[in-house]
């Protein structure tokens, strides 16, 4: 099996890195290039985790478990060549006092600026960064109120969106899932099964070119900024699905064709938390520390939830929020690295 783009080192596009609050200013190295999103949580203490990108700008953070707004306080303040650079602003949330924090960090890189009128592509104006060998972009654009197609950049379809209004503090975080399909959505910041049609994405499917919104004031209100997170799955690096739960500790496998270094589950038949593992807060099998995109909660350690194998993952729990009853569960995983790569090197078990 051959990986191509450079994907035999996932770590080029995606990386976690841990690392201890000074109270001060901060250089948080080792992430192996200069991210363009950046996903920032406190695991030592109570607090929300907040989002920043090179698109929007430094200090502008969104919260991944609140409908808050986009502030200009937050407390990154630069995305430099190996990391960033954090600062105790006074918002407590990426580097407060000696706390222990975790980020996930993508690479985006190349900017793009869509006319929509000019190019043809789309009906909505849009700008970001994209890294379109490993199936990434970053979306602005502001909404029109009229049901509309976007510009993503990807060259290929994305398979999930994450999507915030940055303006109206009232409206939640919307997730488009390719397992959901074009007439549903799940929430970033609730615990929510996935609803009936709300409009959001105006009951039609992403292309290789475009996305679609409808009027729906969380995706497409009219004036108003709004930043998308979009995501193509590329083999060996990222994949997006489903599975359903056997409510066993001997639980369900989803294969994934890679060794994963951050995977992102949520129940959508039923009311559940989104759940954050990875391969750098728990270093061996079964994984301990979970995080929690939609709660302002600390890490939780204390039983057994997954592995994480050279080739995918297992569930080790019937816990509610990955493996309870016929339940069924859609997932997001990036790679640590492919299962076997392009010079025929596998990946090897934890």
């Amino acid at each position: 099996m051959s990986y191509t783009n450079g994907l035999d080192k996932p770590t080029d596009y995606f990386n976690t890195v841990l690392y201890t609050a000074n109270n001060g200013t901060l250089n948080v190295t080792g992430v192996g290039f200069q991210p363009d999103w950046v996903w920032i949580k406190g695991r030592s203490y109570v607090v929300h985790s907040n989002m920043y990108d090179v698109v929007r700008g430094v200090q502008k953070d969104l919260l991944s478990g609140s409908t808050n707004a986009e502030t200009s306080s937050g407390e990154l303040t630069a995305f430099n060549s190996d990391g960033f650079t954090v600062v105790d602003s006074g918002t407590d949330r990426a580097n407060y006092l000696t706390n222990t924090h975790v980020s996930w960090n993508w690479k985006a890189g190349t900017s793009f600026t869509n006319d929509a009128s000019s190019t043809g592509i789309g009906t909505i104006d849009s700008t970001g960064s994209v890294n379109q060998d490993a199936g990434f972009s970053i979306c602005s654009y502001t909404g029109t109120g009229s049901a509309g197609t976007i510009k993503h950049g990807l060259n290929s379809t994305p398979s999930a969106i994450i999507l915030k209004n940055r303006i109206d503090g009232s409206v939640f975080w919307y997730v488009y899932h390719k397992s959901l399909g074009n007439n549903s959505e799940m929430y970033l910041n609730a615990t929510d099964a996935a609803p009936g049609s709300t409009g959001a994405w105006n009951t039609t499917s992403p292309t290789s070119s475009v996305f679609s919104v409808g009027s729906h004031g969380g995706t497409n209100a009219s004036g108003q900024g709004i930043i998308a997170y979009c995501f193509a799955e590329k083999q060996g690096y990222s994949k997006f699905g489903s599975y359903t739960a056997n409510n066993n500790s001997d639980g369900a496998y989803i294969h994934l064709g890679f060794k994963p270094a951050l995977f992102i589950c949520k129940k959508s038949s039923g009311t559940e938390t989104w759940y954050m593992n990875d391969n750098k807060r728990s270093s061996f099998n079964p994984t301990k520390a979970e995080l929690y995109a939609s709660e302002n909660q600390a890490e939780g350690t204390g039983n057994a939830r997954i592995d994480l194998l050279s080739n995918g993952v297992k569930m080790r729990t019937d816990n509610g929020g990955y493996n309870t009853g016929s339940e069924t569960y859609i997932y997001m995983a990036f790679a640590e690295q492919p299962f076997v790569t392009s010079t025929g090197v596998p990946a090897t078990a934890r």
